[in-house]
């Protein structure tokens, strides 16, 4: 290790303990650092939804778990009309993509080089642990997987709101983090998918791709926290970060298999979308849901709680449900002055632009998704990238009161975003990594480029 790794380790060692210091002091301390004023103003009816989300209800709620999973964050409701689809403003008509237009499916048809090209085939097996998960993934990846036949005996669902709760209980029963139900947007299906990855690599998109006509009018979707203490270890692209990516991409697939099966067996339609075999752009469906905000890193959403640390299924169906709202939690202005997304992004996809630009007929920041696609496909110091989710305030930090306090103001408005973000800078959230929660084994051999580890050209 060089001299200024070392001193940058013991820099960071530093802050870590100051910060549990400062967390051990407690009010004695936050008074210390000119914080109290500004906790102390927390009304009686936020810190009690610290442990829920807001103080009204949001749809029909779980029996296990009723009091919400939004953390600490001010969420209010938000809309979904015809201008708004939550906190995102619509301006036109959202068209429909194709599933070839995705930032991996253009890597797959070489549209940003050869090198990318090669590495999208085999940047997953680089990590055993996430090559395994994936694997594993593929095998419900089948059409009757995700949607096969259905009961020729529909059941009778004279409550749309006992079955949302019913619905929202089996899939936290399945080992779900979060859960959300939605109307389901149009424009949140592909126009096409693609069904044959050879034709895909050769760029012949008339044999690759089949068309969506796929219309159902609820979303549910289920969200899979890729693990905080793992996520405290890592860089955010080493060689752990494919594993944690698949964690939740495995996880919320079975759910949505299991989910979707489930609702057949009643007798109504449902489609389980999951990483390997996607209808549906899952962003708009987890915003119509409930479960997030469009955020400064394009087309990626934010969790209140989980952040970025998350991975997400989704069941499309027309059983009778009672949809939950969109949520506002302020993360528009929060993403506006925080940018330390765009501070770290190691491929510099990430736009410092302090306003949203028209895109596809809806506002977003204007972030690039070759350059990421590009870095995560032929990264040579890891599996892929998870550094902006290391990085992101709403997701760094272990459970307490300062940062439930924290994450408070930080949904308050572009001041209290300020200071928040200026917090975390302080106590070195997310550029540090804490050796104790170091779990898994490396072998960066496997980062090696395709030429020189031919057996992993698979995918």
């Amino acid at each position: 290790m060089s001299k200024n790794s070392s001193d940058d380790r013991n820099q960071q060692q530093g802050l870590q303990m100051n910060r549990r210091k400062f967390l051990k002091a407690g009010a004695a301390a936050a008074v210390t650092m000119g914080l109290m004023g500004t906790v102390g103003t927390m009304p009686a009816v936020a810190a009690e939804a610290a442990v829920g989300s807001s103080v009204t209800v949001n749809g029909a709620r779980s029996k296990l778990k009723p009091t919400g999973q939004y953390g600490s964050a001010s969420v209010k409701f938000a809309t979904f009309n015809k201008e708004w689809l939550g906190t995102t403003k619509l301006v036109g008509e959202v068209k429909n993509i194709s599933e070839a237009e995705t930032g991996f499916s253009r890597a797959g048809r070489g549209l940003y080089g050869k090198e990318s090209q090669v590495g999208r085939g085999y940047f997953i097996r680089k990590d055993p642990a996430g090559a395994a998960e994936h694997d594993t993934l593929m095998i419900l990846a089948t059409e009757p997987a995700v949607q096969g036949k259905v009961s020729p005996v529909k059941l009778d669902i004279p409550d749309p709101e006992q079955m949302s709760q019913n619905i929202k209980d089996f899939a936290y029963f399945l080992r779900a983090d979060e859960v959300g139900i939605g109307k389901m947007p149009d424009f949140a299906w592909y126009s096409h998918k693609v069904t044959d990855q050879h034709a895909l690599a050769v760029n012949d998109l008339e044999k690759a791709l089949t068309p969506v006509t796929d219309r159902l009018p609820y979303v549910i979707t289920v969200m899979v926290d890729q693990n905080l203490e793992t996520m405290l270890a890592s860089t955010g692209y080493d060689q752990i970060s494919g594993a944690q990516s698949f964690l939740g991409y495995h996880t919320t697939g079975v759910i949505a298999v299991v989910l979707a099966n489930y609702i057949r067996n009643l007798g109504y339609n449902a489609r389980a979308h999951h990483a390997r075999n996607y209808k549906a752009v899952m962003t708009p469906c987890l915003i119509s849901a409930g479960l997030g905000e469009l955020s400064r890193t394009g087309d990626c959403s934010i969790h209140p709680r989980l952040g970025f640390r998350h991975k997400v299924g989704a069941v499309t169906t027309d059983l009778p449900l009672a949809p939950d709202q969109p949520i506002d939690f302020g993360l528009q202005d929060f993403c506006r002055v925080c940018k330390k997304c765009a501070d770290n992004c190691p491929s510099g996809a990430i736009t410092q632009d302090t306003e949203p630009i028209e895109y596809n007929g809806y506002l977003r920041w204007n972030s690039n998704m070759e350059k990421c696609t590009i870095f995560r496909t032929t990264n040579k110091e890891g599996s892929s990238c998870g550094r902006c989710m290391k990085v992101c305030p709403w997701n760094t930090k272990e459970e307490s009161w300062f940062h439930a306090a924290g994450v408070w103001i930080g949904s308050h408005g572009q001041a209290s975003s300020k200071l928040l973000k200026g917090m975390d800078d302080m106590f070195g959230y997310g550029t540090e990594q804490i050796d104790k929660y170091k779990w898994w084994l490396e072998w960066p051999e496997m980062w090696a480029t395709p030429e020189k580890m031919p057996g992993l050209l698979k995918y």
